[in-house]
């Protein structure tokens, strides 16, 4: 979302971005939660050794295997997505996602490395 203003002590037009941010708190998860809405995701790198990023909350969208994400400025492909459930008084409730990663510049060396495979 982008506006535009204008300063009269310099006579210049400025655009200014208007950025936003998703926060992620423990209240507001426990609130979602009750309606069903946003789940917070552990992200975890797959590249030996497995890295821990974090739990992030993410856009709600449909997060799918070979989309790309940003965590703090850095491009990710999705390699994996987990759901886990719990049975909680005989009904299977939400428990955790993850997201396995890889940074996109490993993601793209696999896929060469697999065409290559392949070819010989």
């Amino acid at each position: 979302m982008a506006m535009a203003s204008w300063n009269s002590s310099l006579g210049s037009y400025q655009k200014q971005t208007m950025a936003f941010e998703i926060s992620c708190r423990k209240r507001d998860r426990d609130r979602d939660r009750e309606r069903g809405s946003i789940h917070p995701y552990k992200v975890v790198e797959i590249t030996p050794p497995p890295k821990c990023l974090g739990v992030r909350c993410l856009p709600p969208q449909n997060l799918q295997c070979g989309e790309s994400v940003t965590i703090e400025g850095q491009g990710y492909t999705i390699s994996a997505v987990t759901h886990r459930y719990q049975l909680r008084k005989g009904k299977y409730e939400p428990s955790e996602k993850r997201l396995d990663v890889l940074s996109t510049g490993r993601y793209l060396v696999n896929l060469y490395l697999e065409n290559l495979l392949e070819q010989s």
